[in-house]
């Protein structure tokens, strides 16, 4: 339930339009509570000493002109501000890829400034309602007035850093470190202080439990499906993990023995969803640094810098995890293995952050150099020896990409060089 409820709090920050609602809403709350003060006589205007009054002094005609300034440029500026944020997002999926996306439309500072612009434009009518001449039996809410000439003030400063904010947001390198900083603190949230359970080596067999509807594997609510498992006394094995893409009918899970009541444990243990979440998956954000390098390699775009860019902030994750130790995928209750469930190893890793960036460098130097750079930095950092044989085979794969695109002799050299002082490192170290 607690995977559950972390992915649907995950989905809720994708609903561009909730975060303004409640600007809205509060603005609106407001207005309300400003009017009651003055209707109520808590506080308000004294009309016997208008000097020493901090906020709107004026008459009804005058507060109805303000309002109605206020109210009219504030629905003008959201909606510039709604067409600049559509500009951003063309030119981010145009770009870097349309699953970047999503990170433009969670930013909390877009909505935010959308919901201010809104907010004052409803704070306004709302006051604006209230305000009545002397034909009418006269009322100016003075204090709801002076709130709406503060938050007139607010929107003007966020004009301003809105502009800023787009003009940065959209900058490359800007979006690559905050894709990064999702890496980092996916490393820090799924990775280990210590060593896991060792998994089985067993092959999973029994009986199998087929999900009744199909989608992308979001979460997976392990402790509660182990707890489940530890007290019917039996192993579950899971064949998917999250990212991967559920068919409907497909076979998610093995039981060793069948119990009753299986398909809805392991059911209610999956969340499923239309596209694929970052809540549980360690290469989600390893895939859009990939999509953003393969984008910039592609010949429309020919944008080298930004795939070696990507590179060395792929090889700082690998840095980051060589101290760290990866789940094996195995739950343990009662010293006995009760769930097994596919997880990302340490191969899964680097196949993801170099393959297609290799796959897609066409012959380019300065990229097949950065990647071999940056294997030789990070093997100086791991001390694992799978692991550094690992880096050794991509390594490798880089010079056989070099030895079979690049075509000057000068550059091939230089390549060749590097490949040798990664390979002569770690051979005097013992490495082979």
């Amino acid at each position: 339930m607690k995977a559950r409820l972390q992915a649907w709090v995950e989905i809720l920050g994708d609903l561009f339009w909730l975060r303004p609602a409640l600007i809205v809403l509060g603005c609106i709350l407001l207005a309300q509570f400003g009017v009651w003060l003055e209707t109520a006589h808590v506080v308000g205007y004294d009309a016997s000493s208008p000097n020493t009054n901090w906020g709107y002094s004026g008459g009804a005609e005058g507060a109805r002109g303000l309002l109605s300034a206020i109210a009219s440029s504030n629905i003008g500026v959201a909606g510039t501000t709604f067409s600049i944020t559509i500009a951003a997002l063309t030119l981010a999926s145009g770009q870097m890829g349309p699953r970047l996306l999503r990170n433009f439309i969670r930013d909390a500072r877009n909505q935010t400034v959308l919901g201010i612009f809104l907010g004052t434009f409803a704070y306004s009518l709302m006051v604006l309602r209230t305000v009545r001449t002397v034909e009418e039996d006269p009322f100016v809410p003075h204090l709801a007035i002076t709130g709406a000439l503060v938050l007139a003030l607010v929107a003007i400063g966020t004009l301003v850093w809105f502009v800023h904010h787009i003009a940065t947001s959209i900058n490359i390198e800007t979006v690559v470190d905050a894709v990064q900083q999702d890496l980092c603190k996916a490393i820090a949230a799924r990775t280990l202080d210590a060593a896991d359970a060792a998994r089985p080596s067993d092959a999973p067999t029994g009986s199998g439990v087929a999900t009744t509807g199909g989608g992308y594997l979001q979460a997976i609510d392990t402790d509660t499906l182990a707890d489940w498992a530890e007290e019917r006394g039996i192993t579950v094995t899971l064949r998917v993990r999250p990212g991967d893409y559920v068919p409907t009918g497909f076979p998610v899970a093995f039981l060793l023995a069948g119990v009753e009541g299986a398909d809805e444990a392991i059911t209610n243990a999956l969340t499923l969803g239309r596209r694929p979440a970052s809540l549980q998956d360690l290469e989600y954000s390893i895939r859009q640094l990939v999509e953003i390098a393969v984008r910039a390699l592609s010949p429309g775009i020919n944008d080298p810098f930004t795939a070696g860019s990507v590179v060395d902030h792929l090889g700082d994750a690998l840095c980051r995890i060589a101290p760290r130790h990866l789940p094996t995928g195995a739950v343990v209750r009662e010293r006995r293995v009760v769930l097994v469930h596919p997880v990302t190893d340490y191969d899964g890793l680097c196949d993801a952050m170099f393959h297609m960036i290799r796959q897609n460098s066409a012959g380019s130097v300065l990229v097949l150099g950065r990647m071999l750079d940056v294997l030789t930095r990070v093997a100086e950092v791991e001390r694992l020896t799978t692991r550094l044989r690992e880096l050794r085979r991509h390594a490798d794969l880089v010079q056989a990409a070099a030895e079979r695109d690049v075509a000057d002799s000068h550059d091939l050299d230089d390549l060749r060089q590097r490949h040798a002082q990664f390979v002569a490192m770690h051979e005097q170290g013992g490495f082979v």
